[in-house]
């Protein structure tokens, strides 16, 4: 589609820039497009001279926002994990099922047996729903390989669903997710034998945007972490990471030590690990589908990450076994009744917030210069997008390019 200029006009606009409105709200607003970027954002009334004499396109008053965007998801993985989930509601703790056999190493077997076609059309019904609920970025993980072959596919996977979608993606590599069943007992062996020579590896296929890790008591220590933000800082690769999910081990703190683009999940981090995510710029990335799958009580420190600056972003953590959670709107509403994020926070959580989770400037407010992916919605008041169980009001979205 040929990117042009044109003006959308009969709008209202939650730029989600800071300001003195709520939202960034710009009511009976305007917006014009050049080149797939926001040329011009502002009331209705004051639209240029260079820009009035544009071909319109009214929105009927709908509310604009940024194009959603999920940045932690491992949408990319083989078959499900709903047995395990039966063994919780019997009784059965995350940590009993892991230990048992089942957990992450469950689906690793799965996805190994997996094709590269099969993988693909897997991911594609699952980012279709995203999509449908006005998502316009996603991040994905590898990690159900635990072998280099596997990682590789996966990413390989991950990098055509943007081939095959209107969608950006943004890769992470995620070797440090557990230990497989070969090296049962012998981590240091599986992080060096395996886990960073499988980064250098994907890396030198360019499938990788950043790395990750799980630093838990069930899958890897920070000192096993930190030998592969090594290899990360090395190759130029940003870092972030699953921390305090279960247990606080430091993880936040390490993540920022190494300047991590996020640090995620945190029910367990303590102040000094949100003064250290706040020093270090590291965006907090708070993940209710798993707070609520597992049944967890012990809540991320929202007041804290609020009374440092810390900034707080909202996912879907899509995953077969923790988070089997495919709706964005779903992970909103959650982030306001499960731990009493207001709708506003919840917006920025997954626009301006969620894009800095993923070390992406270009993306997240509408605002000139940003990329124009853009949400458009049936609703009259932002909050409508947190307020509601199971319904989508998205309208259309405008990915980079006029629709």
């Amino acid at each position: 589609m040929t990117a042009m200029l044109q003006l959308l006009t009969d709008l209202h606009v939650a730029t989600m820039a800071h300001g003195d409105a709520p939202y960034g709200m710009i009511r009976d607003a305007a917006i014009a497009i050049q080149g797939g970027k926001i040329a011009w954002v502002g009331p209705q009334t004051d639209v240029p001279a260079d820009f009035a004499g544009l071909d319109q396109r009214s929105l009927g008053g709908r509310v604009v926002t940024p194009g959603l965007i999920d940045c932690h998801t491992h949408i990319v993985h083989g078959s499900d994990r709903a047995v395990e989930f039966e063994m919780r509601l019997n009784g059965a703790s995350y940590e009993e099922v892991a230990r048992a056999g089942g957990g992450i190493v469950s689906t690793v077997t799965a996805t190994r047996a997996a094709s590269e076609d099969e993988l693909l059309a897997q991911a594609l019904r699952r980012v279709d729903v995203l999509i449908a609920e006005g998502v316009t970025t996603i991040e994905i993980k590898s990690g159900y390989g635990l072998d280099t072959e596997t990682e590789l596919r996966m990413l390989r996977v991950a990098r055509m669903i943007a081939d095959q979608r209107p969608i950006r993606v943004k890769t992470t590599f995620l070797g440090a997710h557990a230990t497989p069943a070969e090296y049962a007992g012998r981590d240091d062996d599986y992080i060096d034998e395996v886990c960073i020579p499988a980064l250098r590896a994907t890396h030198a296929e360019g499938l990788v945007d950043a790395v990750d890790g799980f630093c838990e008591g069930i899958a890897f220590q920070p000192a096993q972490i930190a030998r592969v933000f090594d290899v990360a800082r090395d190759l130029g690769l940003p870092v972030k990471l699953h921390a305090e999910q279960l247990s606080n081990l430091g993880g936040a703190k390490l993540a920022a030590s190494y300047g991590a683009l996020s640090a995620d999940h945190i029910e367990y981090l303590d102040e000094p690990g949100v003064r250290a995510m706040a020093d270090a710029g590291t965006v907090a990335v708070i993940l209710p589908g798993a707070f609520y799958t597992l049944r967890e009580t012990q809540q991320p420190p929202l007041d804290l990450l609020r009374k440092h600056g810390v900034p707080i972003a909202l996912a879907t953590d899509l995953n077969p076994g923790t988070s089997p959670l495919n709706s964005i709107l779903l992970t909103m509403n959650m982030g306001c009744t499960l731990f009493r994020m207001t709708p506003e926070e919840a917006l920025r959580g997954v626009t301006q917030h969620a894009a800095a989770a993923l070390g992406l400037t270009d993306l997240g407010t509408i605002a000139p210069g940003q990329v124009a992916d853009l949400a458009v919605w049936d609703i009259a008041e932002p909050a409508e997008l947190s307020y509601r169980i199971g319904f989508n009001p998205l309208a259309f979205r405008i990915t980079g390019e006029i629709a």
